[in-house]
């Protein structure tokens, strides 16, 4: 893959950096289930951005549109829209998932959109080689994390509204001006 060269500014809300599910037990044979994401995915995240741009600007206070982020030329804010589980005593399949939706929110400096867009991860992991079931929830929430990343590096250039600023972008570009 090739990195965009496009410096980006990236924030983690709060809720992403310390994203968690948790499912109260319904009844006395089930178990209470709480899934952390959130420091798994700022470290996928952070590795695979940094593998797709050519500089990558962590941001440490959520942007406005009040104020322009210099030196960035877009901002890139994720959120776990929705995550959902299933376990063997849920499906009776000895099998263990995890499915994830994410929202994601591009700007420009100033604050305006670029553009918006959705996707969804999955992981799925068997019982046979775990030792128990929080390593199997544990191991599909990184299928899920690394089936994100892939999905997100195929589909970011080719959501309409990115393809054209991107597209715009190259041409102000080779036209040695800047963006």
């Amino acid at each position: 893959m090739s990195r965009q060269p496009v410096t980006l500014g990236v924030f983690y809300p709060e809720e992403f950096r310390n994203h968690e599910f948790f499912d109260e037990a319904k009844g006395r044979n089930d178990s209470d289930w709480l899934v952390k994401t959130g420091e798994a995915q700022v470290a996928m995240w952070n590795t695979l951005l940094d593998g797709m741009f050519a500089d990558v600007v962590f941001l440490e206070a959520a942007p406005d549109a009040t104020t322009e982020i210099p030196d960035v030329d877009a901002i890139l804010i994720p959120r776990v829209d929705e995550l959902q589980y299933a376990i063997p005593t849920h499906t009776n399949i000895k099998v263990y998932e995890i499915w994830m939706r994410y929202a994601f929110d591009l700007n420009a400096p100033d604050g305006t959109a670029i553009a918006q867009w959705t996707m969804t991860a999955y992981g799925k992991t068997p019982t046979a080689f775990l030792q128990s079931d929080e390593a199997a929830v544990n191991l599909a929430a990184v299928v899920a994390l690394r089936d994100a990343g892939a999905h997100f590096a195929t589909l970011f250039p080719t959501v309409p509204d990115i393809a054209d600023w991107l597209q715009s972008r190259n041409q102000t570009l080779a036209a040695g001006n800047t963006p």
